[in-house]
């Protein structure tokens, strides 16, 4: 990817980071004058959970600029971890908030108290579940564009901040209508399992970001199908790829004939590169040129010819 090309992507991320600072910042004051006027245990938790959001949202901003952060003579390959980094906190953020909210819960089911200013809390629930979604939606389209696992955590966050007021207004109207006052308690702690899941959804992709997972197969798939539309190509190896940040990072070996120049061989290289940046303009591609029948090592796993099944019918 070219400087020009993450210029354009970095800025749908920092908004989608602001703007969740924004929505976070109005629902928590929202939500703690609903918790002061109700008294209800699923609308505290819903405060709490609110109130880790917003602390969430602001490490999910510095993360995604620090992850837009170029690279420099200590960081060679960028700053695009930074974001996995915060998504991992936002899953510390999650899980505490999680054993907050059950714990207070657990201590509330032996109460029969009745919630007052019901109605109030309903219509504050009904008013964060409409900025939630709008914030979800448009966080969607940001990922969509850039693929930042940090604004992807913090989607996911908020995808159970639906639930939760949800189960908030399920509650309050059981209390207020039915006279069921264990319900506050019992939704609290349901609420509380769903955030640890969450937490556990939203770390699997920072963790393999950490780790330097491969990409999904149908990913290779269509990465190497543009790579060996090449005239002069005789085979691709040592095929390896990850994910930083926002930035794609591929490298392979690529065959060519030994009796080729070292400059046409080197147009070879070149055109397929042309090919691939403008099939995967965010992919950042290293290739190392081989002669046809060079063996590099007896490592099969990186000796291992990963060129499209119809390459050889094709030559």
């Amino acid at each position: 990817m070219t400087r020009d090309e993450r210029r354009r992507f970095v800025p749908l991320a920092i908004r989608a980071a602001l703007a969740s600072v924004a929505v976070a910042a109005f629902l928590l004051a929202l939500k703690a004058i609903a918790a002061w006027q109700t008294g209800s245990i699923a609308m505290l938790g819903s405060v709490a959970d609110t109130g880790l959001d917003l602390l969430a949202s602001v490490v999910t901003l510095y993360g995604v600029r620090l992850a837009a952060t170029p690279a420099d003579q200590d960081h060679r390959f960028g700053h695009g971890k930074a974001e996995a980094l915060a998504a991992l906190f936002q899953v510390a953020l999650i899980t505490a908030s999680a054993g907050a909210i059950a714990w207070r819960a657990i201590a509330a089911l032996g109460r029969d108290q009745a919630t007052a200013n019901a109605d109030f809390g309903i219509g504050v629930s009904v008013v964060a579940i409409l900025a939630t979604l709008a914030l979800l939606r448009y966080q969607r389209s940001v990922i969509r564009q850039t693929g930042s696992v940090a604004i992807m955590a913090d989607n996911i966050h908020y995808q159970s901040d639906v639930l939760l007021n949800a189960s908030v207004i399920v509650a309050l109207v059981l209390d207020r209508f039915f006279g069921w006052h264990s319900a506050d308690p019992i939704l609290g702690i349901a609420i509380a399992l769903w955030l640890a899941w969450g937490a556990f959804q939203a770390s699997s992709n920072a963790i393999d970001q950490l780790m330097d997972k491969e990409w999904p197969d149908a990913q290779r798939a269509a990465f190497l199908d543009v790579a060996a539309r090449q005239p002069g190509l005789k085979g691709i190896h040592d095929f390896r790829t990850r994910r930083s940040g926002s930035h794609d990072f591929a490298q392979f070996h690529m065959e060519v004939s030994p009796t080729l120049t070292v400059a046409n061989a080197h147009d070879i290289v070149e055109s397929v590169e042309r090919n691939l940046r403008t099939a995967f303009p965010k992919v950042e591609v290293l290739i190392h040129l081989d002669p046809e029948g060079h063996v590099d090592t007896d490592n099969p796993l990186v000796e291992a010819d990963v060129t499209p099944h119809w390459f050889g019918k094709r030559l």
